[in-house]
């Protein structure tokens, strides 16, 4: 049975939350113009931001810009440098050739021309997402909007939630929402979901992501759910729902029209005996600040559902070790499970974000040592790459010869996980694929 929506708000009052709905009010590239903090900002800044927002997607809200963004701070500002477009996030070469397209007058096809030449450089779709984890029916065809890299998890990627209430400048999943079919990882079809975890008992773990599946309607959601509430299902024991929403539009869970339902159907998943754990995407301790985002979080908890979280360290953004363990102190305070400490991904405009991975685990480290044990949760640095979620460890001298010690955490085969193996030391790497295996071996063991 569903719990009363007296409990629910309930939780709404304990948390001293006490208005009515807010309007979600959003700002897209041809929006621009009409924010009006940009308007303190140098003409030649806004420029940029229109030069990068017509290649690389840009969506920002209200709620990020009125609660979260400390104007007098911009532009560094962490939460505007993690929302608005800036000009390092393109390379000169592709911002000069954006930059003159637009000064030309060119007409929106030929803008669009240009944006997608540019974007085909990008690695859209980074680790074989679309090559080697979207598996196949039983006629070998491919499954459009689900992967399965891992024997445990499956991600799915339902066409409603393919676009969030603002996006991440950095986000690995940017193809997903510049217009192009062809790069789209989604479905509407919840059959073929179903069907593929009936005949996969190897799975244990679905994953619900996106875009953000938080930008759904919670009867859309429950249409997914529900089902797998049946006999059919008792395999999949975990259901995680990747979601920013927690930050950047905590109102979903709190004044929504529908925020009751929703609450509703999280706790209805879980007293029906499944695991439901909310994998929140965090990059800064600003956004837990707000009331709304406690209460969001509160919400949440009070359903039986736990919180995770996980973020990539970026430049510009947390990439000091004072970040993440203020991070991560506020988020153990709230209940929130810190999780992953990721790498930021080898596509879109990660040369702006990327750090190398020996000042990486420098930060990792550093932080860690003034959070208490039930902070130490956080597993990092860890690189999403082809073969798997890898760790980095440490820097050491083996046999005089300075190295990464790397683990997997998970991988596409699982006998290699939790199996350690070592680099050289590359004092400008940032990702798995830069590194050389140390000690004169000629490949990785996994390759």
């Amino acid at each position: 049975m569903f719990m009363s929506s007296t409990l629910s708000r309930t939780q709404i009052h304990a948390v001293d939350i006490d208005r009515g709905p807010e309007r979600f009010k959003v700002y897209t590239q041809r929006d621009l113009g009409a924010i009006d903090e940009l308007r303190q900002l140098p003409e030649s800044l806004r420029f940029e931001m229109q030069v990068v927002s017509s290649v690389l997607p840009f969506r920002v809200n209200d709620y990020v810009i009125r609660e979260l963004i400390d104007w007098g701070r911009v532009p560094d500002d962490p939460i505007f440098q993690l929302t608005f477009p800036q000009r390092g996030m393109l390379s000169e070469a592709h911002f000069n050739r954006m930059a003159m397209a637009l000064r030309s007058g060119m007409d929106k096809q030929g803008l669009r021309a240009v944006a997608d030449e540019i974007r085909a450089q990008l690695n859209p779709h980074p680790a074989g997402q679309l090559e080697l984890n979207v598996p196949r029916d039983e006629n070998g065809d491919p499954i459009t909007g689900l992967q399965h890299k891992y024997r445990e998890t499956v991600l799915f990627f339902p066409s409603q939630g393919q676009t969030c209430h603002s996006y991440c400048s950095f986000c690995f999943r940017w193809a997903q929402f510049v217009g192009d079919k062809s790069l789209r990882m989604a479905t509407t079809e919840a059959e073929k979901l179903h069907d593929y975890l009936k005949s996969h008992h190897e799975v244990t773990d679905l994953l619900i992501t996106g875009g953000d599946p938080m930008v759904m309607k919670s009867k859309q959601l429950k249409a997914y759910l529900e089902p797998l509430l049946h006999p059919d299902f008792s395999h999949i024991r975990t259901i995680r729902i990747g979601t920013k929403a927690l930050s950047f539009w905590p109102q979903r869970f709190v004044t929504d029209a529908d925020a009751d339902e929703l609450i509703e159907l999280l706790h209805h998943m879980v007293i029906a005996g499944k695991h439901v754990a909310i994998m929140a995407h965090y990059n800064h301790a600003k956004e837990l600040d707000t009331s709304i985002a406690k209460a969001a979080i509160a919400r949440v908890r009070a359903t039986g559902a736990e919180i995770r979280s996980q973020g990539p360290l970026l430049a510009h953004i947390n990439d000091n070790p004072e970040a993440w363990s203020a991070l991560w102190q506020e988020q153990v305070k709230l209940g929130i499970i810190p999780y992953y400490m990721f790498v930021e991904r080898d596509t879109g405009s990660r040369h702006h974000f990327e750090v190398p991975l020996h000042k990486a685990w420098e930060i990792y480290r550093q932080a860690m040592q003034s959070v208490s044990g039930l902070g130490r949760t956080a597993r990092g640095p860890s690189m999403s790459a082809m073969p798997g979620k890898v760790e980095v460890q440490g820097v050491t001298e083996i046999h005089g010869e300075k190295v990464f010690v790397l683990r997997f955490i998970q991988a596409r085969n699982p006998e290699w996980v939790q199996r350690p193996f070592f680099a050289q030391f590359d004092e400008q790497a940032t990702w798995l694929d830069q590194l050389k295996p140390a000690f004169g071996e000629k490949r990785f063991f996994f390759e």
